[in-house]
């Protein structure tokens, strides 16, 4: 059997240059863009993030300003008196240095700065008030028995002469 041409002849990648560091690399190793002719970016993924972490700095004063500003649209100023404002606590538990943006998803509007836990724990019950009143019934109705199961599994295991439960 014989092989076809394109079997035989392999291309090699086309080449490009970066304008920061000067070398040539495959045009698969420059990220894509479509707003230049060739769908590429023109400085190679390395130089392409070191400029944007560059700019990032410059423009915003570092990641974490840039990143409040555009999910939330405020700054790293006001999310840290958005902090002091709640007693430097999670608005919730009360759990010290919260790090997390709680916002009304249909809005935007940010509520409040809250701790990993409770900030997951809305999102798990997609800030359903009704969801979360449902969850609360339950937990007082189950308080009660989950005492009782408490107490049966500590008398038992002193009954075996074990100290944990």
């Amino acid at each position: 059997m014989e092989a076809s041409n394109e079997q035989l002849f392999v291309t090699p990648p086309r080449m490009k240059r970066c304008p920061d560091c000067h070398q040539w690399k495959p045009e698969s190793e420059f990220p894509r863009n479509k707003n230049y002719e060739d769908g590429r970016d023109p400085y190679f993924k390395p130089c392409h993030n070191a400029r944007g972490k560059e700019s990032k700095q410059r423009l915003y004063g570092g990641s974490r300003h840039y990143h409040l500003k555009r999910r939330y649209a405020i700054g790293a100023d006001e999310f840290d008196a958005l902090v002091v404002a709640q007693g430097g606590a999670c608005a919730i538990c009360g759990r010290e240095d919260p790090e997390h943006v709680d916002h009304d998803h249909v809005t935007g509007e940010v509520r409040g700065i809250l701790c990993f836990n409770c900030n997951g724990g809305l999102g798990q019950f997609r800030d359903s008030t009704d969801a979360l009143r449902a969850a609360a019934f339950y937990l007082e109705q189950r308080a009660p028995e989950v005492v009782e199961l408490r107490e049966l599994a500590v008398t038992r295991a002193g009954e075996l002469g074990t100290t944990s439960v």
